[in-house]
Order: C-alpha cells, then structure tokens, then sequence
C-alpha cells in the first residue's frame, strides 16, 4: 500500500519552471517540425483544410455569424486533436522511427483514458457552441449575418458590443478550465498509467506553481491562433503543429521524471 501511495505522489511532482520558458518550448518544437517535416506540415495542412471546408459550408447554408465560436471552439479540442504531434516529439526525442500513418493510427487508438480526456473535451465544446448560440439570440435575434457584416455588427453596434463583451469573457472561462486542465494531462496520459482525473489534477498543479510562464503560454497560443484564424486558417499549417510538438516539451519540462528503472518519463 505505501509503495501506491509514493507512485501516486510521484505523478503529481511537478518543476517549477523560469518565465521565459514557453519560448523554450517553441523553440524546440520547431525542431521537431523540421526534423519530422512531413508529419508537422501534413498535420497541419490537413486541419487547415478541414477549417476552410467548414467556413465554406458555413458560408453556402448563411450561418458565417458562427465562424466566431466555431474557430474559439477549436482552441477547445486543440489540445487532443494534436495527439500524434505529441507523440511524434516523444519519439523524435526517444531516436524511434516516426512515420505518418503511425501517429495516426496513434491518434485514432487512444487508451482508454485518453479517450475519456476526449469526451471531456467534446462536452466543454458542446456546452460552448450551445451557449454561443443562445448569446447570440439573445443579443441579436435569428437574423443571419454576411462575413463582412459581422466585426461592423460586433464593433459598432450597441447588442453587438455586449454579445462580443459577454461571449468574450464567457469564452474566456471555459478556455481557462481547459487550458489548466489539459496542459500537460494528455501527454501525462500517454506516458504515464494513471487515470483522467490524475492527470487532469496534476496538470491543474503545474499551473498553479507555475502562473506567469504559464499565464505567457497561454497568451502565445493564443496570439498564435489569431494569426491561424486572420490569415483565413492558412497559418495553421504550421502554427498548429508548432503548438502541438511544444506542448509535448512543455510536459518535459514541467513534470519530474519517474525513476529510470520505471521505464516511463
């Protein structure tokens, strides 16, 4: 019984890291995207289509008023859509053979309790649209909106105003839970065998010993994001893998290895 209480109490040790350190973390993803080019980029190209197919359906049915919360929606499944970058880092680093068909079968595999992380993730994304939506009627009424009506309805008017206002901070909420809960739980989840709640804990615990390198982090991923969605998604093809290989470091970084004769880091 003590011997599971001090691997428990292992999985949740955490480093307390310097400021500066999410910079660190990009730096060595955009390594791995060049030592893994073909990996990164066809990750990223493929979400970036995906992004394109949906603004242009929403853009034939009249609904581009949801663009909005449908691009703050992916900052959501992010974390989990980007499994196989994590796993590809992990194995740049370990010298294994990395091939795109097996990050993503990798992806589409996912144990048990990642895939509980998976359905987590999917439920805080439902809960946003569905709150989106019902912001929306309430500020604006069932009207549809052009996409170039929308930043002049949003900026200029005063419904506008507080549908951006209340959205904003709304939207701003549950990115945060997401954010502390997911930091570093999903690769937690592929290393270590521990449970969703477990990871989801320990990840809330890096956070907190650690608020300004990852108050930065979080401020980088999304300015990077914003990029991705301004240049219409094109940017995704390589923000998005570089977020995903620096996650992978940023878990290296925060959580403290378990001993070598564990065989797990």
């Amino acid at each position: 019984m003590a011997t599971a209480q001090i691997s428990t109490i292992e999985v949740h040790k955490v480093n307390k890291v310097p400021f500066d350190a999410p910079w660190k973390w990009l730096a060595a993803g955009s390594r791995d995207i060049m030592r893994a080019p073909q990996v990164s980029l066809a990750y990223g190209a493929f979400f970036t289509a995906l992004s394109l197919l949906i603004a242009l359906a929403l853009y034939v049915s009249g609904a581009m008023s949801l663009v909005l919360p449908l691009a703050g929606g992916f900052l959501l499944l992010g974390p989990m859509i980007a499994v196989g970058l994590y796993e590809t880092s992990r194995r740049l680093e370990e010298g294994e053979p990395v091939k795109l068909a097996d990050m993503v079968r990798f992806g589409v595999r996912s144990p048990g309790q990642l895939a509980f992380m998976g359905v987590f993730l999917m439920i805080i994304y439902f809960v946003w649209m569905d709150l989106a939506f019902l912001l929306f009627m309430l500020f604006l009424g069932p009207q549809a909106f052009q996409l170039d009506a929308i930043v002049p309805t949003l900026l200029f008017t005063a419904n506008g105003l507080g549908l951006l206002i209340v959205g904003t901070l709304a939207g701003a909420v549950l990115a945060l839970l997401v954010f502390a809960v997911t930091a570093v739980s999903i690769p937690l989840l592929m290393r270590r065998k521990v449970d969703a709640v477990t990871a989801a804990v320990t990840s809330i615990q890096a956070v907190a010993l650690n608020p300004a390198p990852m108050l930065l982090w979080g401020i980088l991923i999304v300015a990077m994001m914003a990029i991705a969605f301004a240049t219409m998604f094109v940017g995704m093809i390589i923000i998005f893998p570089l977020i995903g290989h620096a996650t992978w470091h940023a878990y290296r970084s925060l959580i403290v290895p378990l001993p070598a004769k564990k065989g797990k880091r």
